[in-house]
This record gives structure tokens, sequence and C-alpha cells, in this order.
């Protein structure tokens, strides 16, 4: 018997360990962990746990119909899942597993101790890239180390995949006569430990849905991609971040979607399609250095200097920016939009962090963590690597005196207020001309629902500048 161990690669195609477990008349069953006490730990968010449940549910059932069990164990933390493992193992038959590496460093903690487990019963373990289109440590410096800085490995990463290209994975075939299926809000223990299981209408779950955005995507907004992305009010991204993030469609997938309706796979800003495929990169960059710098999955900054700086722990302030009550309309209009749906346009990300670091100077950890808890399309390493640039102590070739300023920020990319009206109703009928700017109109409004500004951008600018600049005396 040969075992698949789903974990963020939940799809049929463009699946590596499917695929190759499946090669072969042995017969095949998958397996799903679910790990509630786990997932707290690491600060999951709720929204994402059901997408990624609902998206389990809908490939137990797809697998069934293809021959193939998929057992659900609930093991509360990493530390029991080898022993559930070689249990279930011993139980199947198994012979040999098959999984998708994980980048973390939990994760892969986790993953060689099932290996030991394992070998013990001699099965044998079978690991593939499934989260990146060129797997972590084939992208480096000539002196075979990792980039620090962004451009320099998007142009290695580009010409490795001149000259590797790479290869999509076809779904399996039937394997024999169709499996029944329990759906998972009949399993008692799963609703137990989770909860209500109904996903979000916002956020169809299924390889079918993540195709179709994908290419109403190409073929509607990738073309004015560079131009249209900063803007909230305007549909002008892929929201393909939450598929992405549950492996419900791979990287590759979108790299050759991308390639195909072009008709070629874009080298430089010049050339359309090139600033999408770009933010593919900035995602196999923030992976590549997750998994060759193990101490970013640690809590510690990427410029290790940047750990002794003086960040405030303030909770009146930190709870005042989860909630949407800093009073500046950009960031308080992002943050309740994250806090009611889950989801944040990366625009709004850039400027509540740089918000949080570099005008309350409050750590980036906290920061990173709340969006973890809230966002369904939380991803370490993405979520690191953004959290970490915008502060300052990540990877990064930009000075450390680079501050947003929230004012111009909703000024430029949200000019008529738009997204700001649709998400702080205290200014939902302000006049255009006060909605960045919106205490004066206020006061002579007599309207004292939305708050003052916390903080003085320009004093709390040159605060974040001297706190970095101390580092180097």
């Amino acid at each position: 018997m040969k075992l698949v161990w789903l974990r963020n690669d939940l799809r049929l195609a463009d699946n590596p360990a499917l695929r190759h477990a499946c090669a072969g008349d042995e017969p095949v069953a998958a397996l799903f962990i679910i790990s509630p006490s786990q997932w707290r730990q690491h600060k999951m968010a709720p929204i994402r746990q059901r997408f990624m449940l609902a998206q389990v549910d809908l490939l137990g059932r797809e697998l069934a119909a293809l021959g193939i069990p998929l057992h659900l164990l609930r093991v509360e933390t990493f530390a029991e899942v080898p022993a559930a493992m070689a249990d279930l193992s011993r139980e199947l038959g198994v012979t040999q597993l098959y999984a998708n590496q994980a980048i973390e460093i939990d994760e892969q903690r986790r993953d060689h101790a099932v290996s030991a487990a394992l070998a013990e019963q001699a099965v044998s373990c079978h690991w593939f890239n499934g989260c990146c289109v060129l797997p972590p440590g084939r992208v480096l410096t000539g002196s075979g180390e990792m980039f620090k800085v962004f451009t320099p490995f998007s142009r290695a990463w580009l010409k490795a995949l001149d000259e590797e290209g790479f290869v999509i994975h076809r779904a399996p075939a039937p394997r024999g006569e169709p499996l029944p299926w329990l759906p998972l809000a009949e399993r008692e223990w799963v609703d137990e430990a989770l909860g209500e299981l109904t996903a979000d209408l916002r956020w169809p779950v299924g390889e079918d849905e993540a195709l179709r955005r994908l290419h109403v995507f190409l073929e509607r907004a990738v073309v004015d991609y560079g131009e249209q992305r900063d803007f909230p009010a305007i549909a002008g991204t892929s929201v393909l971040s939450p598929y992405l993030a549950a492996g419900v469609i791979s990287p590759r997938q979108c790299v050759a979607a991308l390639q195909q309706r072009l008709g070629y796979r874009p080298q430089s800003k010049a050339q359309p399609g090139f600033v999408w495929l770009n933010e593919l990169v900035w995602r196999e960059f923030y992976r590549h250095l997750l998994v060759l710098i193990p101490t970013l999955s640690m809590n510690r900054p990427f410029k290790a200097e940047t750990a002794a700086l003086p960040w405030s722990w303030d909770p009146d302030a930190f709870a005042a920016w989860c909630e949407g009550r800093t009073g500046y309309p950009i960031v308080d209009a992002a943050m309740r939009c994250i806090n009611a749906t889950g989801w944040m346009h990366n625009r709004l990300r850039m400027i509540v962090a740089s918000f949080l670091t570099k005008d309350l100077h409050i750590h980036w950890r906290l920061g990173e963590d709340y969006f973890m808890s809230r966002l369904i399309d939380g991803d370490l390493a993405a979520n690191n690597g953004g959290w970490q640039w915008a502060a300052g102590t990540g990877a990064d070739a930009a000075p450390y005196f680079r501050v947003f300023n929230p004012t111009t920020q909703g000024q430029r990319f949200d000019p008529q207020g738009e997204f700001i009206r649709t998400w702080v109703s205290e200014l939902a009928d302000i006049p255009t001309a006060y909605v960045h700017q919106p205490h004066d109109w206020l006061r002579l409004k007599g309207v004292t629902s939305y708050p003052a500004p916390m903080v003085d951008h320009a004093v709390a600018r040159v605060r974040a500048i001297e706190m970095f600049r101390a580092l180097e005396i």
C-alpha cells in the first residue's frame, strides 16, 4: 500500500507526490491530518481553517470517485504525528509514504520525525517539491549562497526557469470503483474540534474555481496589472492567494497559464504580464529564504542587527491598530476590512504594516501574528517576508528610512475614497476633498465618532529613522 500525505497541496492536478504514488498498480490511499491545537499555536485564522477543511471535504469526494480513499486523523500537535502515522501505517499495511516537502521549520522537524518512525517499520518515504516552481536551493549566487536581495534572485530565477523548464503533472486516472465519502460535517469529532465547517461563500473551494479565477484574471486584468494592482477599489488582482496558500492551485499552473495566454514568458517590465509573473517570483523568493534561513521561522529578523531595535509593545496602541481606530482613514479601512472578511489587498498590507512599525514603532512580530490570525491566505513565508520588508528588518535593498505616509498613500491609491467609505462608516458621507484628512470637516459638523490621529506622522517618521540610525553608532 502506498500512502499520500496531503498538507498544503490540496489538489489532484500538478501534485507530484500524488502523481508519483499513482504510478504502478499498487493500491493507493491518501491522508490528511487535522491538528487543531497546533493550528492555534501557529495562529492559523479560523477562516483559513474553514477554507482548508472545505477543500479537504471536496478533495475527499473527488479522490473517492477515483477509487482512492482519503483517511482523516485528528492529531492535536506535531509532536504526536509520528506515532499516529506509524499506527496508521501498520493498520493499512503501508510500505511507501509520498508527500510534498514542507518549508516551515516546525513542519520540517515533524517530517524528519515521521521519516525516522516509519523507517523502523521499513516504510520508505519519498519527498517532492510541490510548493514552488523551482525547488528551494536551486537558485543560488555564484558562491552557492541564497540571494539576500530580490532583484538578482528574480534574474537568476528567470534564467534557471529558461534552462530547466518545468512539468505540469496530470491528475491521476481512476484506480478502481468509486468509493463512498462521509462529509466532514457528518463527522462529529471534526465538528467538535473546529466548530462550524461551512465555507465562506466569497471563497468557493475547488480546483475548478481556482482555475476559473486564474483564467478570468489573465483574460481581463493581467495586461493592466502593473497599473491597477495598487488600487483596492479596483478588481485588478488575481485574488488567487488563498488557493495558492492551501495548494488548491500550484504556482507552476499559474506560470503555465500565463505563458499560454501571452504566447511567451515575459522577461522584463517592458513586456505585458511581467509584473504579475514577478509577484510569483516574490512568492518563490520568500519561500526559498524560509527554507535556507530557518531562523526566519523562529521570530528572528533577517537582518540580525535589527534585533536590538527598541520596539514598542504598547497594548492599547496595538489594539487601536487592530480595530481600525488609528484616525488615519486608509489604515482604518484596511484593518476593518481584514477583520470582517479575512482578506486585505496587498498595497493595504504594506500601508498598515508600515504604520504599525514606523508610525507606532510596535514590533513587527505582533503585526505578523495578527495577520496570520485573520487572513484566509495566511502563509508564513509570504507573511513574514512582507512584514520584515515593511519593518526594515528583512531582505530588501531599500534603506531603512523608507516610511509610508498613510495620508498620501490613501490619496494616491484610493483617490476618490471609495474603499475608505466602504469600510469606515463614520466617513460614508464625507466629501471627497476631505476623505483622507477628515478631522477638520468632522469638527465643523460636530461628528465625534471617528477618532483623532493617534500620532503625528511627521514626528513618528523621524523617530523611526532615529531608531534605525542608532544601530549604526
